[in-house]
């Protein structure tokens, strides 16, 4: 899956994987191995009166409108290509630009896209906002592309119908459905060694399945709008692949960092807070994670304001627990720059103290 990714919560026992494929097809086949295989035994054949029924009504209308969004959006899906693996972008307007994760162009600054007619196009990266999972890279030869359309992410409801997009396994244009299962939700990408690599708040779950490779591919309503990014699957770590839990990036904050990357060259208002430190998980003598140490702090940062110094260790915010850099990413990614909040803090002499600290804002 490219670099694996998995969620830290502080709530449930899940991890997520990023939907970034290792590179080359998934399948023995497709790979040139060999498969088991045995002659079937034919089926009865059925009466010569038998049809089969038509759908009609409300499925009919919905299957229709099924195919009506695919038809729509698959142009506008096209899949990227890195050394390390493969994912999937969106024809994001008519000069070339491609929006997708962070995680899918792990460090590359070359691509090999694969446009939805099969036509490949070099591509070159024009930067990434890793803290929220989003990047926008930009082929050389933007003719012949079609552009999505993008939906208000502020719009969608519980329950509504949304089809994931993308390219799982290596297998271009592929599509899965399900619902908006919950809005809202706070996740966090990490590496396999537990640290965050991105944390994404109001975070869309869906019941569409979303597979490696899926990653940087379009979650769409029925009017065939773009609503959010597919970025991550939940995997719980005893039983595997939690089917049915994914997660992705809503439409409106995409959006609006592919805007400022592609105006500015960069993130310039990342709307997210921050203690401008640099810090790490603490632990006791057992191993087991006790805070956030303090590395070091920014000058003038919101931390150095409020006289937080290294060798601290960040125990809760406003009472919420943060034992490891997991959850203190996810506690402030549902803050706003300016807000006051108040942080208790163990020093190393064992002394415990709580300050009050006006945030900052995440440097994009």
């Amino acid at each position: 899956m490219g670099r694996s990714r998995t969620l830290a919560r502080t709530a449930a026992s899940l991890a997520l994987l990023a939907c970034a494929a290792c590179g080359g097809s998934a399948t023995g086949l497709a790979n040139g191995g060999s498969i088991a295989t045995q002659t079937p035994t034919p089926a009865p054949s059925a009466p010569a009166t038998a049809t089969p029924p038509s759908p009609s009504g409300a499925a009919a209308w919905l299957e229709k409108s099924y195919e009506q969004t695919i038809t729509r959006v698959l142009p506008s899906i096209v899949q990227i290509t890195t050394r390390q693996g493969l994912g999937s972008g969106i024809v994001y307007d008519n000069d070339g630009h491609i929006l997708t994760n962070a995680h899918v162009v792990q460090g590359a600054r070359k691509f090999s896209v694969t446009l939805a007619t099969g036509q490949k196009r070099t591509a070159r990266l024009l930067n990434t906002f890793p803290a929220g999972d989003l990047a926008v890279i930009k082929v050389d030869n933007a003719q012949g592309l079609t552009p999505a359309s993008f939906g208000r992410s502020a719009d969608l409801r519980v329950g509504q119908i949304v089809l994931a997009m993308g390219n799982p396994l290596g297998y271009s244009g592929s599509v899965t459905q399900g619902i908006v299962s919950a809005l809202g939700r706070t996740v966090t990408g990490s590496s396999g060694e537990g640290t965050p690599t991105s944390t994404i708040p109001n975070a869309i779950q869906t019941s569409a399945a979303i597979n490696p490779g899926n990653s940087g591919g379009a979650l769409v309503d029925l009017r065939g709008r773009v609503i959010g990014i597919p970025s991550l699957g939940a995997v719980d770590p005893e039983l595997g692949a939690a089917p049915g839990i994914g997660f992705a990036i809503p439409s409106d904050t995409a959006t609006d960092i592919a805007n400022q990357i592609i105006k500015n060259g960069k993130v310039v208002n990342s709307h997210r807070a921050s203690l401008d430190i640099q810090a790490g998980t603490a632990v006791d003598g057992l191993g087991s994670p006790v805070g956030v140490l303090v590395g070091r702090t920014a000058e003038g940062g919101a931390a150095d304001e409020a006289n937080i110094r290294s060798g601290d260790v960040i125990v809760d915010i406003d009472g919420t627990k943060t034992p490891n850099t997991t959850a203190l990413s996810e506690v402030l990614a549902r803050h706003q720059p300016g807000d006051t909040v108040k942080v208790r803090l163990l020093h190393p002499s064992g002394r415990d103290r709580t300050v009050s600290v006006t945030l900052g804002e995440l440097s994009g």
